[in-house]
């Protein structure tokens, strides 16, 4: 391969990786043409795409991008799967996917594996990205951190205040009724 094609190569595969912290590396196995089909359609109705790297390449632009990926996972084919919403959800429509693949056929059962799955761009396992929280889920927890102990303090702060402003009022309702029953 020149020196100019090799360039080229680079420069495409920087402009489609540029910004992508999430994804999924697999390495397929004699993949006919019709299951390739159907896995892309598959994956592309979820929003994620596909795209079949060379390593050396793939290496040297996830480097530059700050993804940190064991140089043990660039070797024979690589398949690189990002997009959806958020880490979790690619997990979960790649492992759909392997899950139907296998369902459909038992005998493609190792046509698809998974080599490694990158989380804002350090490597964990496919089971630990299923069940990172997405983007919505952590500012949820977080609102619910920041809200318990604020209700907690808005509770003190009322509770002895209305408790006394219950007493004034029945306080004051019992002078009403001293008064009335004299009178009567």
């Amino acid at each position: 391969m020149s020196k100019l094609v090799k360039k080229m190569e680079l420069d495409a595969l920087t402009k489609t990786f540029t910004g992508v912290k999430d994804m999924v590396l697999l390495a397929p196995e004699k993949i006919g043409s019709l299951l390739e089909y159907n896995i892309r359609r598959d994956l592309r109705a979820k929003k994620v795409r596909l795209h079949m790297v060379k390593n050396t390449l793939a290496r040297k632009v996830f480097k530059e991008n700050g993804v940190v990926v064991d140089d043990k996972y660039w070797s024979g084919t690589t398949l690189v799967a990002w997009g959806g919403d958020s880490i979790k959800d690619l997990s979960k429509a790649v492992d759909a996917l392997m899950k139907d693949i296998v369902k459909k056929n038992p005998k493609d059962e190792n046509k698809l594996k998974v080599k490694i799955a990158v989380a804002d761009g350090n490597s964990v396992s496919l089971d630990q990205a299923m069940k990172m929280p997405t983007r919505l889920e952590a500012i949820g927890e977080i609102i619910s951190m920041i809200m318990g102990p604020a209700s907690e303090i808005a509770g003190a702060l009322t509770g002895p205040a209305s408790s006394v402003a219950s007493q004034i009022a029945s306080i004051a309702d019992g002078k009403a009724g001293v008064e009335a029953t004299p009178a009567a």
